[in-house]
Order: structure tokens, then C-alpha cells, then sequence
């Protein structure tokens, strides 16, 4: 294609100082010396004032290195190293073929389509090799994708360095990516073949093509699922070419040389972008040397030397400018250069293919398309992904626990993991296990195919101790209330979130107060009564004194029935119940005016304090939440706490300050007898403990306040633990299905404890038993004033 485009310039007699443009080739194989000798050594014998190539990115740092000293551009057609994007470092270079950070971008839109979230990188220990892992790490670093293995293919002595099956066998990712040239890849791809770690067990993402014919029929067989992501020109992805330049080209090429021509179909991506790279000099060209004047001898200045170093092409800032200026629509699309960079600017495409069954074989068949404006999208509508082991179901990414035997340790605590009696259809007794914990491992098992090997801990652990367990290797993970602390982070890795938890203040529920008679008086002081009692007494006195001689009621009594009368009408007007006269007198209703002030302001008073003793006696526990603790309202010593918890870390960095003043409880049991028992006064746990046994078991118990120290519990594991992706994949499917929660209603919200209110907001009859006591009083002495009455009646009747 490169001679093509030199011979299509030809055919339309496009000529440079009235001669047609002529080309030189040279083979550089690879070699960083021999390629710039082999360019060296030609540039004297000819007026050359551009190179296309070099095809390695290795060489390709040397020759446009060697371009800018004599002044010619270099543009090159494959070498994709992000590195020669540098503009100010290579100034004079160029690139038809797409950077490795384009390849990058796309990789990463491959992962997140496919919700992978690592891969292991094998690259060839070159410029090309070593960018591509470079810039792909990077990528995958900024949108939270990890390289957990970086291994090297040794280009010298043809070889991985290291155990290859070793090395991914203990990954804990399965997508491998090959960043290496088309021999280099075969090599790596007959490694892999002979460890066996090819489909199904990892899924294989390369960056060039497969020569098949150099594996075996059954071999072959192991490649299928392969997906190769290589760059592509717009005819891939439905974008505009310049399809009557690349018709021309073909035309030329069959003409010229028909033996080496493939089918349409099978010529190489790179070929086109070769043409497009000579075209852009051709266009370049023209365009520079239509702007010289025609009294000018050549636009083609070069300095003469036999030297290559020393000569000099004279006008090439010039030509470069014009090349820098140049657009066109060429055989692989829109071809224009960046101002900032060495790459152009449209045109990105990439493809991926996927290697599948055909009818005589094996095939690398195209299944997506990328651009830079469009993410991965299907190559037909019934494009289809054939994946390692034969199956349409895209990979996870990590490896497979299914049938793998994993040692669970779990922590008996209410209602985590409790164990039940049960007495099966045949009589014969037995224990189950049971709880938000057992249920949990189910739905694990049921996503994950792992067969568990549970062992419930002794009673005397602590949680600290169930991460020294993992740590030690004696259990694979821990399921329990554990809670993930930085302390334990740095032993043991975590899952994600498995319940979502809050420290809570657990006490005794308030006891009955003893009866006291006369509660009801308690809104007003003693002191406020008897004075109350004073002046209805002395106010009485003075009504009589004013009112007798003159009021009707009054003036038919004796002196102390007048009295009593008036201390009653005082009585009612204190009360707002109403009497039975009325004053008429200025002195009279002075003093009723008096009285209705000092009702007012009484009555306003004992309704206002009685609300407030209600109020304080319903909020009446010993505290209301952990702020009462860490003010001391409570003695720490009887603040129980239980030892090597994260309750514990909380209580020593939160409230005492390091010192250990609190009440030692080895485990959560021993919170509720020690509360019951009087021995501490509150205590402090995880919030969901607390809600079930307060609900279920302990109704004589409460918890306080609100939640405080928001935390997570989660399963421990092995650092570095081969299946945490696979772990942590399918519990964060648990939660967004909702089946998380589902067990958390289905185990924390007991109903067995009465749902009443602790203390009524209403006066009970203990509170008011002095008062009523003091109304069967007055209606004894009532009825006793009546018989008196009555017999002083029936004596008047006998006298006659």
C-alpha cells in the first residue's frame, strides 16, 4: 500500500519540481541500530524529506529522534507507544495508527461493559510493550479497575519471565490481557497452552491477531473465546473513507503485484494506515511546494553531506507545517494531525474480535466496535460472543469458587447464629443452626456452588480472636457481627457490607416509683399550699365581716355557720366553681377581684408544673443516650463494656480516654444478666443485637438515644484472598436484590415483648390516691354532719 500510494500520485501526475515522487525501502526488523543504519545509509543517496515508518514503536523513538536533527518529518503507521505523543519531545512525528491510549480508553469501556474489575498484563520488554502497560495500569487506575500481575515476556530470550501457570493460578483475577506483536503473542499463547491456564479457566484479551496455523487442532480448541482489540479504519465501523483512493490502491496493487494480494477482506489494518501515511506526504507535498515562487529553483532545499547526520533538509520547518495543516479523506477516514500532539485527531476505531468455531476451523470473527464519540457496541445486530468453555454467558472476571470446600467460623450471638433443638418426623433429636448468619452462608452457597465446612467458635472468644483465626489460617473466612475496624484491616481483608450497624445504650427499664399519697399535691410546695389555705381562710373572715348584716345568706346563720359560708364562697371563687350569693358591695367585689387573681395565676401554675411531672416521669431512666455516659452521669464502673471489641476501641478512644474504667464483660450475654442483676447500671453494643434482644427476650430491658459510631460488619478473609472478587460481587448482588434486607427484617424485628409504652403520660391511681383518700374523708364527715342534723331535728319534733 505504501508503493500503491506512491504510484497513485504518479497516475495522477502529481509532480515536485516537474518530477514524479520516488520512494526507497528499507527492512529493519525490529533492530533499534540496524533500522537506523539502514536509514542512514540512504538518506545520502537521495533528496528524501520524509519517512514512513518505522513499525515498531522501539525503532520508531530512534528514527523520529533522528528526523528532527535533519529536519525531515517521520510518520509512522503502527507505532502506537503513548510515549511518541509527546509533541514537544518529537516535534517532526507523526501517526496514521492510533496511541495505546486510545487502546486504554477502550479497555476500560471493555471492563465496565462486562463489569470486570481487574486483569492480570503480560507485555513484551520493549518501548511498545512497556507504553501499552503503562498507559493501560493508569487507565485503569483512574476508573477504579486494578492490574493485580504485571508479567514481562522477555523479547531476547523469548520467554515469561517466571512461573506462568504459578503466577495465575494465584491471582486473584482471570482476564489476562497480551500486550505484545503478533509473534511475540503466538509465543505467549503456546506458554499458556502447555500450563494450561487458557479457556475456561481465564478469559484471554490480546492486542493482535493469532496466526492459527501455527496450533494444533486440539490446541485450537483452547483458544476459543479469545477476544483480540485491535485498531481498525472507518470501513469497520460505518465511517466515512475515501473509497474511490482505496479502490485505486487496490487496482495499482493487484496490477502490479497480483501474488502478494489478499482478498480485500483479509488486508491488514496497518497496510491502510501505511497508505494513508504516504498520502499525507504526497498531500503535503503538493501543498508546500504550490506555495514557492516560480523564480525559485526547487522547493526542495536540501544541505549536502555524505555524512546522514549532516545533512540538512533547508525547508522543513516549512514541509512540516504544511503536513501539520494537511486534512483529508484517506482509505482509514478523516485523516488530520493534532496541534499539542503527534497523533490524528479523527479516525480512532478499534474492533473486537472473538475467536470462534467456523465450518473448516477456527476464526477470529469481529463481535464489537469502538470509536472515540462511541463506546463498544455490537459489529451486527446478530453479532454474538462465543466465551471460554462454549458458553454465551459473559465471565466474571475472578476465579471460580464453585465445589471448593471453605472453612466458615461463626460466632454464636442472638440472632446472629443461635442453635435450635429440633425433633425430626422418626422422633430422633437433633440441632440446627439458625439466625441472620446461617441464612446468609445459604444464599451465598446457592450463588457461589461452595460447600461449606462451618464451625461455631467457643463461647469464650472474643472477636479479636475470629480475626487471628483468619489471619492464622485456621478458618478461610468468619462469618459473624464483626466489625470492620482499621485495626483488623491490616490483618485481614473485609467484604463488603453484610449489615449495616450503630452502637446503641441498652439499661433497665424504669421501675414503679413507691406509692405516694399525695402526688397530686407535688405541682405547688408546701409552703405555696398553706398560704393558699391562709388567705381563703382570712379572705372567708372578711366576707362574713362585710357581707353579714347585709346578705340574706348570711344574716339567718350563727357566727360560725356565716363564716363557713364565706370561706366556701372564697373556696369557689379560687377554684372556678361558683358559690352561692353574690357580693354587691365596692368592698366586697375588691376582694372577689382578688380572688379571681390569685385563681389565675394558682391554677395557670399547678396545670403547667402537673404537665412537667408527667413529662420527667415518662423520660425517667437512669440515661437517655451515650452523651449521658460520657458526661458521668453514671459511674464508669458500672458502664459494662464487652473486652477485645470494637465496642471496647470505641469506649477507650471516645469516652475514657485510653483508661479501661469501665465493667469487663467477656461476652454479649453477660450484658443482660449483669443488667438484670444490678451489677452495672447501662451497657453499650452493636445496635442490632440490642434491637432483638430487647424485642424478644429481655422486655424488662431498653435501649436509649439514638445510634452513634456508624459502622459495617463484614466477612473476614485471607489478605490478598483468591476469591474476595467473587465474594464481594455476590454479596453486593444480595443487597441490590434486596435479600439483605429481607433477612434483616425477617431476624430483628421481634414482636414477643409488649409494644406499650415503658411509663404512661397519664396520672395513674397511685399518684392520685391522697386525693381521693381526702374526698372518701369528706364524704364521711358529710354524711356525719348529716345524721348530726338530722337527729338535732327529730329532737325539736320529740320536745313538742
Amino acid at each position: 500500500m505504501f508503493k500503491a500510494a506512491i504510484l497513485l500520485s504518479q497516475q495522477y501526475n502529481i509532480t515536485i519540481d516537474g518530477k514524479y515522487i520516488g520512494w526507497k525501502v528499507v527492512q529493519t526488523a525490529g533492530n533499534i541500530m540496524g533500522g537506523l543504519s539502514s536509514t542512514c545509509r540512504e538518506i545520502p543517496n537521495s533528496n528524501i524529506v520524509g519517512i514512513v515508518g518505522p513499525a515498531y514503536s522501539r525503532e520508531a523513538e530512534v528514527i523520529a529522534a533522528f528526523g528532527e536533527s535533519i529536519n525531515i518529518p517521520v510518520i509512522s503507521y503502527s507505532a502506537t507507544n503513548p510515549d511518541l505523543s509527546d509533541r514537544s519531545t518529537y516535534p517532526t512525528f507523526y501517526r496514521t495508527v492510533s496511541s495505546d491510549s486510545a487502546a486504554a480508553l477502550a479497555m476500560v469501556e471493555l471492563f465496565t461493559r462486562y463489569n470486570w474489575t481487574s486483569c492480570i498484563i503480560i507485555y513484551q520488554n520493549d518501548a511498545f510493550g512497556s507504553g501499552g502497560a503503562k498507559i493501560i495500569n493508569e487507565a485503569f487506575n483512574d476508573n477504579s479497575l486494578a492490574v493485580s500481575q504485571m508479567i514481562i515476556f522477555d523479547i531476547i530470550s523469548l520467554s515469561i519471565r517466571g512461573d506462568l501457570q504459578t503466577i495465575l493460578l494465584t491471582s486473584a483475577s482471570r482476564i489476562v490481557i497480551i500486550w505484545a506483536i503478533v509473534d511475540y503473542t503466538n509465543l505467549i499463547l503456546q506458554n499458556a497452552l502447555e500450563a494450561d491456564v487458557l479457556g475456561p479457566r481465564f478469559t484471554w484479551i490480546l492486542s493482535s491477531s493469532i496466526v492459527f496455523s501455527s496450533f494444533n487442532v486440539t490446541s485450537q480448541e483452547k483458544l476459543i473465546g479469545i477476544l483480540t482489540v485491535e485498531p481498525v479504519t472507518g470501513s469497520v465501523v460505518n465511517a466515512p473513507i475515501n473509497d474511490v483512493l482505496l479502490n485505486a490502491a487496490y487496482a495499482i496493487w493487484q496490477q502490479y503485484e497480483s501474488e502478494s494480494f489478499p482478498e480485500i477482506a483479509k488486508v491488514d489494518y496497518y497496510a491502510l494506515f501505511a497508505f494513508d501515511a504516504t498520502w499525507s506526504f504526497i498531500q503535503a507535498l503538493q501543498k508546500y511546494c504550490s506555495t514557492i515562487s516560480n523564480n525559485s529553483p526547487s522547493c526542495i532545499s536540501i544541505a549536502d553531506s555524505s555524512f546522514c547526520f549532516d545533512r540538512y533538509f533547508i525547508n522543513g520547518n516549512e514541509f512540516i507545517n504544511a503536513l501539520s495543516a494537511t486534512v483529508f479523506l484517506g482509505v482509514s477516514g478523516l485523516v488530520q494531525f493534532s496541534v499539542n500532539v503527534t497523533d490524528r485527531k479523527y479516525g480512532i476505531y478499534y474492533v473486537a474480535k472473538n475467536v470462534q468455531y467456523v465450518t473448516d476451523g477456527i476464526e477470529a470473527i469481529p463481535v464489537l466496535v469502538w470509536s472515540n464519540s462511541n463506546s463498544w457496541k455490537k459489529y451486527t445486530d446478530t453479532s454474538v460472543i462465543l466465551w471460554p468453555g462454549n458458553t454465551l454467558i459473559p465471565p466474571t472476571g475472578y476465579p471460580s469458587i464453585s465445589n471448593v470446600k471453605l472453612k466458615i467460623g461463626v460466632f454464636e450471638v442472638h440472632p446472629f447464629t443461635m442453635t435450635q433443638n429440633i425433633i425430626d418426623n422418626s422422633g430422633r433429636n437433633y440441632t440446627k443452626r439458625i439466625g441472620f448468619i446461617p441464612d446468609l452462608i445459604d444464599l451465598l452457597v446457592n450463588k457461589m456452588e461452595f460447600i461449606p465446612q462451618i464451625t461455631v467458635v467457643p463461647a469464650n472468644s472474643t472477636y479479636n480472636s475470629l480475626v487471628d483465626a483468619v489471619a492464622n489460617g485456621v478458618f478461610d473466612i468468619v462469618v459473624a457481627d464483626l466489625t470492620v475496624t482499621s485495626a483488623r484491616s491490616e490483618r485481614v481483608s473485609f467484604s463488603s457490607s453484610t449489615f449495616d450497624n450503630s452502637l446503641r445504650v441498652i439499661t433497665r427499664k424504669r421501675l414503679a416509683e413507691s406509692t405516694n399519697l399525695m402526688a397530686f399535691l407535688k405541682p405547688l410546695s408546701v409552703k405555696v399550699w398553706m398560704v393558699l389555705l391562709a388567705a381563703t381562710i382570712c379572705t372567708g373572715f372578711l366576707i362574713c365581716l362585710y357581707k353579714r348584716q347585709d346578705n340574706e345568706a348570711l344574716q339567718n346563720r350563727s357566727i360560725i355557720g356565716s363564716i363557713a359560708m364565706s370561706i366556701w364562697y372564697c373556696f369557689g371563687n379560687v377554684v372556678g366553681y361558683g358559690v352561692d350569693f353574690d357580693v354587691r358591695t365596692a368592698a366586697g367585689r375588691l376582694i372577689t377581684a382578688s380572688l379571681y387573681m390569685l385563681s389565675l395565676v394558682i391554677i395557670a401554675t399547678y396545670t403547667a408544673n402537673l404537665a412537667s411531672n408527667l413529662t420527667a416521669l415518662k423520660t425517667k431512666d437512669i440515661v437517655s443516650g451515650i452523651d449521658d455516659i460520657k458526661n458521668g452521669k453514671v459511674s464508669y464502673s458500672r458502664v459494662g463494656i464487652v473486652i477485645n471489641s470494637s465496642i471496647e476501641d470505641y469506649y477507650l478512644r471516645e469516652i475514657s480516654g485510653g483508661i479501661r474504667n469501665f465493667y469487663p464483660l467477656m461476652k454479649e450475654k453477660d450484658i443482660y444478666t449483669s443488667l438484670l442483676n444490678n451489677i452495672i447500671d447501662v451497657a453499650v453494643m452493636d445496635g442490632g443485637v440490642l434491637e432483638y434482644a430487647t424485642s424478644t427476650i429481655y422486655c424488662n430491658l431498653t435501649i436509649v438515644g439514638t445510634g452513634f459510631d456508624q459502622s459495617i460488619f463484614g466477612i473476614a478473609m485471607p489478605k490478598q484472598w483468591l476469591y474476595e472478587e467473587a465474594l464481594d460481587f455476590n454479596i453486593l448482588s444480595l443487597r441490590e436484590s434486596g435479600e439483605l434486607d429481607n433477612l434483616r427484617k425477617k431476624w430483628f424485628q421481634g414482636s414477643a415483648c409488649s409494644d406499650s409504652p415503658d411509663v404512661s403520660t397519664s396520672m395513674g391511681i397511685e399518684s392520685t390516691s391522697g386525693l381521693f383518700i381526702i374526698f372518701i374523708i369528706l364524704l364521711i364527715l358529710s354524711l356525719l354532719l348529716y345524721i348530726w342534723e338530722k337527729r338535732h331535728y327529730r329532737k325539736i319534733i320529740f320536745v313538742r
